[in-house]
């Protein structure tokens, strides 16, 4: 039989079709791994519950099941005392299905059901690790966990990230900027651009402190893009900073121009340094008509613009979106708030969760 020559097109596209089908595999495998050991902590922990082992057979049952089980299953990572504390706080945290009936009132039953099991679906998605910070910061707060799981999938975010939202009371800001959004937008447009605002946003990772103008609050903000489109949040593809625009014989520049891919058009975002005043809108609505007859393409939704200043008064905010007819958020920010200075390093591994000392574990069973 002839050889196959090595540089023939057919055997070489195989040959890379098969490796990207064996990379696939890996990769969901890894998947279905994980969701059965997350699967695995959460009945350890109704066991623990349910069959009331603490009380049956008292408090040091705990450390006994830890030697017992490796005993059992040598060699395995994830039986610590500490873990199998954290596999009881798992159950009890995301099995209360009548608080989540109560929260669903006003829909229909069947629907709220179906809700109510696709969110718990999701916690069996993410990594023990993840879990274990939630649990750790959140303590026990059963909505705030479920947003956090969800966002850590839709998102993709490693630990470091997760534990940067959480730090930054994420749950909190996310959609809270003032707009006009439910009525310049048809649903569910509306509803879709106002998940993308976040109020007040958090700078601080530009590094700014005394005083500082905008042009150096700009630059900051774009020499970290990294950490300015993770603020903003998914979607968010950076266009061009003092954007030209050519307004009859006028030059204007706006100060960020964005696409989102999710919403399909532009997003104009102007930063100012000062509280906000009318005029503000007014100057970004000039912008987004401008951006809508020069760039907007047929098949793109109108443009969306997000106005983050320093400080706001919301009544004045209101009444000036009340009177203006573009779509527009208005939000504040922060420097103030600081990050972990060295993220990975303050992230625990999953061996060091699992290696914490039994007094702590305690302490979190407490």
């Amino acid at each position: 039989m002839d050889s196959i020559s090595i540089i023939n097109p057919e055997y070489k596209q195989w040959v890379k079709d098969l490796s990207l089908r064996y990379r696939q595999a890996q990769i969901r495998a890894a998947v279905k791994v994980n969701e059965e050991l997350i699967r695995f902590y959460y009945n350890l922990g109704r066991d623990i519950v349910n069959l009331k082992v603490e009380e049956r057979w008292g408090e040091n049952v705990m450390a006994r099941l830890c030697v017992d089980l490796k005993n059992e299953l040598p060699g395995v990572s994830g039986l610590s005392k500490s873990n199998i504390y954290y596999c009881k706080k798992f159950y009890l945290l995301y099995n209360q299905e009548d608080k989540f009936f109560q929260q669903a009132a006003g829909k229909l039953e069947d629907d709220a059901k179906d809700e109510i099991f696709q969110q718990l679906d999701g916690i069996f998605q993410i990594p023990w690790g993840h879990h274990c910070l939630i649990m750790d910061k959140l303590k026990g707060d059963l909505q705030k966990s479920l947003f956090y799981v969800h966002k850590t999938i839709e998102n993709g975010w490693s630990r470091a990230m997760l534990l940067n939202f959480l730090d930054t009371n994420f749950y909190e800001r996310e959609s809270k900027a003032i707009s006009n959004f439910t009525e310049m937008l048809p649903e569910p447009m509306s509803d879709l651009a106002q998940e993308i605002t976040r109020d007040p946003y958090n700078f601080t990772f530009a590094g700014i402190r005394g005083k500082y103008n905008e042009t150096q609050l700009k630059a900051a903000l774009l020499h970290n893009i990294t950490h300015f489109l993770l603020e903003l949040g998914a979607g968010f593809c950076y266009v061009g900073r003092e954007f030209e625009l050519k307004i009859g014989t006028k030059e204007k520049y706006a100060d960020l121009l964005f696409y989102h891919l999710n919403l399909r058009c532009y997003v104009v975002v102007e930063v100012k340094v000062e509280e906000f005043d009318s005029p503000d809108i007014s100057q970004l609505g000039t912008y987004m008509v401008a951006v809508n007859h020069q760039f907007k393409r047929p098949e793109d939704n109108p443009t969306l613009g997000i106005l983050i200043c320093k400080s706001k008064d919301k009544t004045l905010a209101q009444y000036s979106l009340e009177a203006s007819s573009q779509p527009i958020a208005i939000s504040s920010y922060d420097l103030e708030k600081l990050y972990p200075t060295k993220v990975e390093g303050y992230i625990p591994s999953e061996e060091e969760l699992e290696s914490q000392a039994d007094d702590i574990a305690l302490k979190n069973h407490q």
